[in-house]
């Protein structure tokens, strides 16, 4: 095991030696962990897996649909359509609030 990580040290280091990481995007910049710690915790590490291998579940696509309901509720103008996104706004609030309580209970 020990020379796994060596070889694994090695190729780093010739990876930083070629320049590899010099552009990387958001160098420089902290991250933004406040979905990771939304998150429960027994399931941090596997959504990450998931996430890396292309799949979200459920409860993430939730998320990304209220982000992007709170954006076009900003940029709308005309008071009937807004008051149609707030209505799905909190529909899914109240989803993805049930998701996550649904898997606190799990633990």
């Amino acid at each position: 095991m020990r020379h796994y990580y060596s070889s694994v040290e090695a190729q780093i280091r010739e990876a930083i030696d070629r320049g590899d990481f010099d552009n990387l995007p958001n160098k420089g910049k902290p991250l933004d962990l406040s979905e990771w710690e939304k998150t429960p915790q027994h399931l941090r590490m596997t959504y990450s897996i998931l996430k890396n291998a292309g799949y979200s579940p459920n409860e993430v696509h939730t998320k990304q649909e209220i982000a992007e309901l709170k954006a076009m509720l900003k940029a709308e103008s005309d008071n009937e359509r807004k008051a149609r996104l707030l209505e799905k706004l909190n529909a899914l609030s109240i989803t993805d609030a049930m998701q996550m309580e649904r898997l606190r209970k799990q633990r």
